[in-house]
């Protein structure tokens, strides 16, 4: 339950993403936001799953956590960060 979470925050921030670049700027700016986004999503989540399968024991810590799991919490934490300073945030121009 908590990759589907997961998945649906993404799939919201990449349509916010792309109606904001739309709107601010053009439809290639937009389908460039949300591919930039993937691109983000699919390194990451390659590089914190290695990690988390190196942490994780065989049977996961809980039924509901496990390395996939917990990639993927691994994955949203720098995202937040990279995602709000390249689409959230407005500049004051």
């Amino acid at each position: 339950m908590i990759e589907v979470f997961i998945f649906h925050l993404h799939i919201v921030g990449a349509l916010y993403a792309f109606t904001l670049r739309w709107q601010d700027d053009s439809l290639k700016e937009g389908v460039l936001a949300v591919g930039l986004m993937g691109l983000i999503f699919m390194i990451g989540w390659a590089i914190t799953g290695g990690v988390a399968r190196i942490i994780t024991p065989a049977g996961g810590f809980a039924p509901w956590l496990t390395a996939d799991t917990l990639s993927l919490v691994l994955l949203v934490i720098p995202e937040i960060f990279v995602f709000r300073m390249l689409f959230f945030k407005r500049s004051a121009l």
